[in-house]
């Protein structure tokens, strides 16, 4: 029970990586927020937490909503008795050459992915900072963190500003004891994930089959997909790592698809 009596909130919870998450947070002894724009799915996802004997509440969320980060983030310090780790992950994927790309599109992107960030953060931190009782912030990066694939500018965009705003909150975060990292997956066969691959095959006019092993997973040493398992054994890691000697760092976890 690596997290007993610690409060988690985790963003687009409702499913793939983010439930995942939030499931080894509540086997470790953590008490989790499952925040998510959709509602219904955020409930289901707490319910099967409570169910095998975890405590978790699902929170309506829109990370793009000041009022609903700040009133989301609230209620779960109200109902769960404070705030110790947040997960940043709410994302999506809009997959279309530069010249092609409606610009609210890139908006809806930029704004859920950094948008969200900021808005949680700031949400998070102005708890955590109180008597300095510190706590753990993490983002969902990418291996697009680091690298750039084409179809993919404002994702690629988004994922290397976590890196600059994790580093700014690292340092701030600091004096007040919260540590702050990103976790960089590679491809995680998620929905998100299924989704890019006929997105794919038909932008570059290869078969699903040429898109998984030539673009997704060509550059692994095993040719094989991360899993949720892999990402949340990482965020899992980064939540009970015991001091500041890890903070405004990047994991990437990818079959050594990139090195650092």
């Amino acid at each position: 029970m690596q997290l007993n009596g610690k409060v988690a909130l985790v963003t687009g919870a409702a499913s793939g990586i983010g439930k995942a998450i939030a499931e080894i947070y509540a086997k470790a002894g953590a008490a989790v927020a499952i925040a998510d724009l959709n509602q219904a799915g955020a409930d289901a996802a707490a319910a099967e937490i409570n169910a095998k004997g975890g405590k978790a509440l699902g929170i309506a969320m829109d990370v793009t909503s000041e009022k609903a980060v700040d009133d989301g983030t609230a209620l779960c310090i109200d109902k769960l008795g404070g705030l110790d780790i947040l997960v940043s992950n709410a994302g999506i994927q809009i997959v279309k050459p530069i010249v092609e790309f409606e610009y609210r599109d890139w908006q809806k992107m930029l704004a859920i992915h950094m948008d969200g960030a900021f808005l949680t953060t700031r949400a998070a931190m102005r708890h955590m900072y109180k008597d300095k009782r510190g706590g753990t912030v993490i983002y969902m990066g990418s291996v697009h963190s680091h690298l750039a694939s084409k179809l993919k500018a404002p994702y690629v965009a988004a994922k290397h500003g976590l890196l600059g705003l994790a580093r700014v909150a690292a340092k701030e975060g600091a004096e007040y004891n919260v540590r702050v990292n990103v976790i960089c997956p590679g491809f995680v066969r998620t929905p998100l994930v299924d989704k890019q691959i006929p997105e794919q095959a038909k932008e570059f006019g290869i078969s699903e089959q040429e898109v998984i092993k030539t673009i997704m997973l060509k550059d692994t040493v095993d040719g094989v997909f991360t899993t949720v398992e892999d990402v949340a054994e990482t965020a899992l890691f980064l939540a009970t790592f015991p001091s500041a000697a890890l903070t405004g760092q990047s994991i990437t976890v990818s079959h050594g698809w990139h090195m650092q």
